[in-house]
């Protein structure tokens, strides 16, 4: 009894300490936490990191994993590879995912030229698939990455099978949220992040469900943001500049349009445009959802498109 009670105490005490020294790292080495924490992410969903230069010399950073037919996913404004990790952990038993980090994101080139509307986006895209050997794909994107993904397959149309639009950019004939009309006035974006404070913001805006993140390691994110804002400031210009609806209209491309009912970026009422323009789409939307879906309940926005692939 004695060794079993020795055992059982020494347990309770790890239990109680544990988390402080978790704690304590977290707020000693936000960076070094941050990365062990994305690490683990992308481990439990079976995706590792890769580079490819393309051509014309540009090059994407990446995360890929899982079999069958390829599913490439883009991330929104803002954001980076690692905002699809967890509901990739979904679809890589059904899928060869891909998740870069578009153009001027993350580890991906940050050309000064201008090669960011969501057409130049959408080319860059369609060499990297070219250089990894894949002629056809299914196309999933978020907010920006949505946009992308629509003109995307404008484009290319007779090589991609599917799309997958959440909370998409771009449809600019609905009246703007309260945030952008807001933005407008003020002459700046909430979206463009000037310091971390505006980060901690943005990020419990953007989201009705925000996953708990530590705020040493939020602020660890806002660095990066901090980091490329003047850059990012000539994106959103010419993604704003392009209108979604000229590109869709009469696209037969078989789609999901999944919209959170709490977005408030983007207006939910967009869905209903795309659907009226594009003959093959169907909308989904998600109650007490923002505008991430994909990271404020992976696990449900996960299941919805697998169902939707089941009846392609």
């Amino acid at each position: 009894m004695g060794v079993v009670w020795r055992v059982v105490k020494t347990l309770v005490i790890l239990a109680l300490v544990l988390p402080v020294l978790l704690v304590l790292g977290v707020e000693i080495f936000p960076v070094q936490a941050t990365h062990l924490a994305l690490a683990m992410e992308r481990s439990r969903s079976g995706l590792t990191e890769h580079h490819v230069q393309l051509a014309d010399g540009l090059h994407y950073d990446y995360l890929e994993g899982g079999q069958g037919p390829a599913l490439l996913l883009l991330h929104g404004f803002g954001g980076d590879k690692d905002n699809f990790t967890r509901v990739a952990r979904y679809l890589t038993p059904h899928y060869h995912v891909i998740i870069p980090d578009e153009m001027g994101f993350g580890l991906s080139s940050h050309p000064d030229s201008d090669i960011y509307t969501p057409e130049d986006q959408a080319r860059h895209l369609h060499d990297l698939l070219q250089q990894l050997g894949i002629d056809r794909v299914d196309i999933g994107g978020n907010s920006m990455g949505g946009q992308i993904a629509a003109v995307y397959a404008s484009l290319y149309s007779a090589s991609v099978n599917s799309l997958w639009l959440l909370d998409p950019g771009g449809v600019w004939s609905v009246p703007r949220t309260h945030l952008n009309q807001l933005a407008r006035l003020e002459g700046h974006s909430p979206l463009i992040v000037a310091n971390d404070d505006q980060f901690v913001e943005l990020y419990h805006h953007v989201m009705a469900k925000p996953p708990y993140v530590p705020r040493a390691m939020l602020d660890v994110m806002a660095q990066a943001r901090i980091n490329n804002q003047s850059l990012e400031k000539r994106i959103l210009g010419a993604i704003s500049a392009d209108a979604l609806e000229s590109h869709v209209r009469g696209l037969d491309t078989p789609t999901l349009i999944v919209w959170g009912a709490e977005d408030h970026i983007l207006e939910p009422e967009s869905g209903e445009v795309l659907v009226h323009l594009m003959p093959h789409a169907r909308l989904l939307t998600m109650s007490g959802i923002g505008h991430v879906p994909m990271l404020e309940d992976p696990a449900q926005t996960a299941k919805d498109y697998l169902a939707f692939r089941a009846t392609l």
